[in-house]
């Protein structure tokens, strides 16, 4: 449920609910590029397609083209990544996380006929529009995380999600009041052991009627949960009432302490941060306790009513929530970096499979490599607007990809004389299962200075 690079949702009974499959083919599952006569009907991605392609005019994912204009900044590597579904991959750690979440839910939010109050939905599609994205969460144009620095934009009007929110709206649209979605999700972002340009979400959200709200409240019929005239506070929307979303607020932080506390056990240090959402109000931040640091693990707050308006469901209030999948894993398992999610290695994928998904599990590190270090300096483009950090961080990762294992800002500085702005860079290198040698990681961070150079327009000092 994350905005920015400081890191970014879900109750109706299943019986009044769509299956995931009927669900597929009556929500918005057609998505139009304008002036390109493609369309794309897939909301899901089970099954093969076409491996991706970036031409000189098109980009080919999932087995559909979209024309490429002046948006378009997917890269080779980040298209190799969508398709492959870890949160999907039986007994991958991604997928015991999951399933342990849906597992909480079925057992814990039953209807009165017995069957689950939350549906489950794992296959929609990570390649969606600007306006499922933004525009349908009520982030306004000119919102900085709309910035095409901080995401995978196929074309203007198409682009890889950057959150599983972007799925909200439609599936309030279709009537649902209660489901969780997972799925990958996108943003170019810093290099670290605990960043990593995809990564996955588990989204939820819960609406209630007024019935449904104060059914445990005494006199609960004499309550409401609109007024009109009010005005926006800290605490609450204009058209909420006080009572309902501090009854909301309870439901949801007392819904997610649940959740944590089943994953993780009773000791675990869980702390609550006010923060900002565009679709959200008020919101938070839950931050546990994680190597000795507090870690941001999930965004949640009041859903804003004009969403849930526009959705059709104006005679609602809901919560939503977002939950990092990796970042819950590297807590639960002891997982020291978030690369390995992607390993290929039996070592560490034999690890997780297990019979039982509430098996305890603590991932045993492989043999830890030496890291090579080297540097990069370079002086900005004398337009620096044309220059952002996720843009050599992408191009870093676009040419030495999982081998680099952390990119840090290590010194800048302007020069009096000049005025000319110069940054420099630590690149560490590490393969995650072998000794890399000086040799081949030199040759990789000179074609690193060569594309700085020719593609962000920098001036080496190499």
């Amino acid at each position: 449920m994350r905005l920015s690079n400081t890191h970014f949702s879900l109750l109706r009974p299943l019986v009044r609910s769509l299956p995931p499959s009927l669900l597929h083919s009556c929500s918005s599952s057609t998505f139009s590029t304008k002036g390109s006569g493609a369309s794309c009907r897939h909301l899901s991605t089970n099954g093969s397609a076409p491996q991706p392609l970036i031409g000189q005019d098109s980009v080919e994912v999932l087995g559909h083209s979209f024309p490429r204009d002046d948006f378009t900044n997917v890269t080779p590597k980040i298209l190799a990544k969508v398709g492959c579904n870890l949160h999907n991959q039986s007994h991958h750690p991604l997928w015991i996380i999951k399933e342990r979440i849906k597992s909480h839910f079925y057992s814990s939010y039953v209807g009165r006929l017995g069957n689950p109050l939350f549906s489950v939905h794992d296959t929609l599609s990570p390649v969606v529009t600007v306006e499922q994205n933004f525009d349908s969460l009520m982030i306004p144009p000119g919102h900085p995380s709309r910035k095409r620095g901080d995401n995978y934009y196929l074309n203007r009007t198409m682009m890889l999600r950057a959150h599983t929110s972007a799925h909200q709206s439609e599936l309030v649209r279709s009537g649902l009041d209660a489901f969780l979605v997972a799925g990958d999700v996108y943003r170019r972002d810093e290099i670290d052991a605990s960043h990593y340009p995809v990564f996955h979400q588990m989204e939820g959200v819960r609406l209630f009627s007024c019935r449904q709200l104060f059914s445990k409240v005494q006199n609960g019929e004499d309550l409401s949960l609109f007024e009109r005239g009010g005005r926006r506070t800290p605490q609450k929307q204009e058209t909420h009432t006080l009572e309902a979303v501090k009854l909301l607020e309870f439901d949801l932080k007392q819904t997610l302490t649940r959740l944590v506390k089943h994953l993780f056990g009773e000791d675990l240090e869980i702390r609550w941060v006010d923060c900002y959402f565009p679709f959200t109000h008020p919101s938070f931040e839950m931050e546990v306790r994680f190597q000795g640091d507090w870690m941001e693990v999930l965004g949640c707050g009041v859903m804003e009513q004009e969403l849930l308006n526009s959705a059709g469901a104006a005679n609602k209030l809901g919560w939503a929530f977002g939950l990092g999948l990796e970042r819950l894993a590297m807590v639960l398992y002891s997982i020291p970096d978030i690369r390995l999610f992607w390993s290929q290695d039996d070592r560490f994928l034999k690890q997780f499979r297990v019979q039982d998904i509430h098996q305890p599990i603590c991932f045993q590190p492989l043999s830890k490599y030496p890291p090579l270090v080297n540097d990069i300096s370079f002086w900005l483009p004398e337009n620096r607007e044309n220059f952002t950090e996720n843009d050599f961080y992408d191009l870093v990762r676009s040419i030495g990809g999982d081998l680099v294992e952390k990119v840090t800002l290590v010194d800048e500085f302007t020069h009096p004389k000049t005025g000319r702005h110069s940054q420099c860079y630590r690149l560490t290198y590490r393969h995650m299962e072998r000794t890399l040698t000086q040799q081949e990681v030199r040759l990789m961070h000179q074609q690193i200075e060569c594309a700085a150079e020719t593609e962000l327009g920098v001036q080496g000092r190499f």
